[in-house]
């Protein structure tokens, strides 16, 4: 929808031929977008909508000091919903940081834990892909859900790699024993989350369309992170602790030396 900022008239984009209409008989301007170039069938509607934008940018020419470009409906409500997305996501994201601080004390083991969404993320997006669904709010929601069970996964592997090395074992034993110890568990709570989701991923009826984007996403995204947490964690875990190891021996080693001194 195009409107004048004198509110004397408006200007309205209507269906897919692109048509302008001003409110004034004596002014009307007319131009057509082929619609058969702009289809939204087996689309989504944010491709859709940047697809219409550059067909107008083309064919409709009006003063933009006086008009205001606006797209209503479904493409409003896309818009107002992914804003909205965005927010929720970026709160459940630092919530999940600060609650793993909490648990955990220390910053680099928050940010392992939450280094399975990025992967997890990517799994789902594969899913996607491969399926030809689109990615909309429905999968969004999905990926809010998947983002749950992967983190809990990342939970459960490094609690219990740290409670194996507060018994006093050496860090290479540690996590390969705390590993094979938590292989079972998080193999069997990521197959129940996947195979809960198998009938919402291949629904036909009426609004099946929610249920088989959150349903590819969360099996797709959980079958990589399950591979993450049961393999690349434990790696990053050794690895970042070694670390930390040896920073702190080479604190301890300064701090001797210059109270010696």
């Amino acid at each position: 929808m195009i409107r004048q900022h004198d509110p004397g008239r408006s200007t309205a984009l209507g269906g897919r031929q692109g048509r302008l209409e001003h409110v004034e008989p004596a002014a009307v301007a007319q131009c057509n977008i082929d619609h058969d170039h702009v289809d939204l069938q087996g689309r989504d509607l944010v491709s859709y909508l940047d697809e219409v934008k550059a067909k107008i940018a083309q064919s409709v020419k009006f003063d933009q000091s006086k008009f205001l470009l606006e797209y209503a409906g479904q493409f409003e409500n896309q818009e107002r919903a992914q804003k909205g997305f965005v927010l929720v996501l970026v709160l459940v994201l630092g919530a999940m940081l600060l609650l793993l601080y909490t648990e955990f004390g220390t910053l680099r083991q928050a940010l392992l834990i939450l280094g399975v969404v990025p992967l997890a993320t990517l799994g789902g997006l594969i899913a996607l892909f491969v399926t030809g669904e689109t990615l909309n709010i429905a999968t969004a929601v999905g990926f809010i859900a998947l983002f749950g069970v992967a983190v809990q996964n990342g939970i459960i592997m490094v609690a219990n790699l740290n409670r194996v090395r507060e018994t006093g074992v050496p860090l290479r034993d540690a996590v390969l024993i705390g590993a094979a110890e938590r292989f079972r568990p998080v193999l069997m709570t990521a197959t129940v989350a996947t195979i809960g989701m198998v009938p919402a991923a291949i629904a036909t009826g009426v609004g099946s369309d929610v249920q088989r984007g959150v349903g590819t996403v969360v099996i797709g995204g959980l079958t990589l992170a399950t591979l993450l947490t049961l393999f690349v964690i434990p790696m990053f875990y050794y690895s970042l602790e070694r670390l930390a190891e040896r920073w702190s021996a080479q604190r301890s080693s300064a701090a001797l030396t210059g109270s010696t001194g």
